[in-house]
């Protein structure tokens, strides 16, 4: 046994190492999208290669997944040419994304086959076709040489759509020949950087005619009728536009394209590029626009992306190549900050209202206050592990193990410096100050401009003097939620038995009872149990995720049946009766609560200054 544990102690991958230096050539790349009916993405390389060893790389860390997604169990039909031969391939021992090959001598180059096998439903992952729409992310369809940087290996690819398609990327067009679109040559790393939306029906938005680099709104859809813009609507995005350039007062890409799925077909998604980003939302986005509110800030927070996350990055993200592991230290200050100005940025530009910003930030705010024990024995730093540990899986006790709370969590803590800002200031500096210093200089630099928490400290006591190198650790490493932002802002987090509008739309679009502040879980409308809050009232009368309810107080369930008996047992000794099942048996459980239903609200707080109105008013 202690031979079999260090023979396993020093296994490692035979992968080239990296070295600084221009790839030499060309790889040509070649995708089919046109197998929409049985969703087959079909590929063809020719990679410049030497005689001898040669290990191609099928990307694994994902930019933006923050973690080894590579999708390498959609990778099949490997074939391998060389000067008319076929080459035996082999994978590599210790590493499943690596595979090697012998060119034979006199080969300039080798021919790759293979075809991504992408899902056909979401059982199996993120659709990504249908007979509609084709969403083409690069990582998934190629292969590229191992041992070269990735921004040094420079790429002619061309793509062929389903006849009629139209697409938006921010890739460039050199050439179009019928449904196969070229592109003009871009260095591998923004390759995988520039996905392609491509659709039946399609529309592109001009979203600032008169700026320094062009802006565009790429629109596929499900059916026409989805494509249909207000004047109005159009405004806010525009508008979108012109507040981003305020908060930062520089741009980091020369043209940016946001892509927009209005669909409930293809997967959900909302990914961040550095000139562009990948998102969806529902086929009435525009033409229900009261209706859809929730949910609208996404735009916001992946445009907020090319400047944080993108053009800035943490030190141990900026990896050479996508088979390299990241670092997630400082997602907090990636997504973190991002999901804080998603949510203000919204609100200026007019996507939501103001009270409906506040009703989405009562609801983060809730979760620090009552909804997250797991700050018992995590805190917010350790939770950048998340996309390595879960990859985003479901978990069986979400509120206490945790998942990837540098977002939210990130959120109140950046609500916390600016309104800590504007009190070191009385109100002459804040957080906006912070995004210009940090994120908005070299107007029209789009390379990579890495930092370090250092970096985050030094920027801060650079606009008000004050130790925020501690003052940050206590919050990204403590065991407790962060409220001082909304109470120094002039608000206080309530609860009363009335839900707010946020609640609403949530329950609606989940179709979805949420007693998480009450009797402390939620349930869908056919029953079934998802999240139960560890000790709360239901977990401790034995309640636990995966049950499905039966009935409440001897009445069939459903979402008011429940409400119904929260309110009823208020100020009683008698329980909450629920009839669960689980597996195959029944059981009656028992829940004794007394305080009646309880939704998160912000309430004014007329003794301090509304810092937060403030920072939610438009520039």
């Amino acid at each position: 046994m202690a031979g079999l544990g260090a023979s396993a102690a020093i296994a490692a991958d035979d992968v080239p190492a990296i070295q600084d230096a221009a790839f030499n050539g060309t790889l040509k790349l070649d995708v089919d999208a046109t197998d929409t009916d049985r969703r087959i993405l079909r590929v063809k390389e020719t990679i410049p290669a030497q005689p001898g060893p040669l290990t191609l790389l099928y990307p694994q860390w994902i930019p933006g997944h923050h973690s080894p997604t590579g999708p390498i169990e959609q990778f099949a039909g490997l074939i391998v040419h060389a000067n008319g031969q076929r080459l035996e391939w082999k994978r590599d021992e210790y590493n499943v994304y690596a595979f090697h090959v012998d060119v034979p001598a006199g080969a300039s180059s080798v021919e790759v086959e293979f075809q991504t096998l992408t899902p056909q439903d979401s059982r199996a992952g993120r659709v990504v076709m249908t007979p509609d729409i084709v969403n083409v992310q690069w990582n998934q369809v190629a292969l590229y040489p191992a041992g070269y940087r990735a921004d040094k290996i420079q790429v002619e690819a061309t793509l062929k759509l389903p006849a009629g398609f139209q697409y938006g990327s921010a890739l460039e067009q050199a050439s179009k020949s019928g449904d196969v679109v070229s592109f003009k040559p871009i260095d591998f790393d923004d390759l995988v950087d520039s996905p392609v939306f491509a659709g039946r029906y399609f529309k592109r938005v001009d979203l600032d005619p008169n700026g320094r680099s062009p802006v565009h709104l790429n629109i596929v859809a499900d059916d026409a009728k989805s494509l249909e813009i207000k004047p109005d609507a159009l405004d806010i995005h525009r508008n979108l536009v012109k507040q981003m350039d305020k908060l930062y007062g520089a741009r980091h890409y020369n043209h940016y394209d946001f892509l927009l799925a209005l669909t409930d077909k293809l997967g959900g998604i909302g990914l961040e590029h550095h000139r562009s980003s990948e998102n969806s939302a529902a086929p009435g986005y525009f033409t229900e626009w009261d209706k859809n509110w929730l949910g609208r800030d996404l735009l916001a927070h992946e445009y907020n992306h090319s400047w944080d996350g993108k053009y800035r990055r943490g030190a141990d993200l900026a990896t050479p190549n996508f088979n390299v592991p990241m670092g997630d230290s400082l997602l907090w200050v990636y997504e973190g900050q991002t999901q804080f100005w998603g949510n203000v940025v919204a609100a200026r530009a007019g996507l939501v209202s103001q009270d409906q910003a506040r009703d989405l930030l009562a609801f983060v705010a809730a979760t620090y206050d009552k909804g997250r024990p797991g700050l018992s024995w995590r805190n917010i730093e350790d939770t950048t592990n998340d996309p390595t540990i879960a990859q985003r899986r479901p978990l069986a006790y979400r509120n206490y193990q945790m998942s990837e709370d540098y977002y939210s969590g990130g959120q109140m803590v950046w609500l916390d410096v600016d309104t800590k800002l504007r009190e070191l200031t009385k109100n002459k500096r804040s957080l906006d100050d912070f995004a210009k210093a940090f994120f908005g200089m070299n107007d029209g630099d789009w390379k990579v401009n890495p930092y370090t928490f250092d970096d985050v400290a030094k920027t801060l006591n650079g606009i008000a003097p004050y130790d925020w190198a501690k003052y940050l650790h206590d919050r990204i490493d403590g065991h407790k939620g962060d409220l001082e932002g909304i109470e120094r802002g002039g608000w206080k987090l309530v609860y009363t038995d009335k839900p707010s509008d946020a609640v609403k739309a949530a329950e609606g679009r989940r179709h979805y009872t949420d007693v998480t502040y009450s009797v402390g879980f939620g349930v869908s409308s056919k029953g079934d149990i998802s999240d139960v809050l560890w000790d709360g009232p239901a977990f401790k009368a034995g309640l636990s995720p995966g049950m499905h309810i039966v009935a409440v107080n001897g009445k069939e369930f459903d979402g008011d049946a429940l409400k119904n008996a929260i309110t009823d047992a208020k100020g009683t000794s008698a329980p909450i009766e629920l009839l669960v099942k689980n597996f195959d048996q029944y059981k009656t459980i028992r829940i004794d609560y007394h305080d009646g239903l309880k939704y998160p609200h912000l309430e004014r707080d007329k003794g301090k200054p509304d810092w937060l109105s403030e920072l939610y008013k438009a520039k």
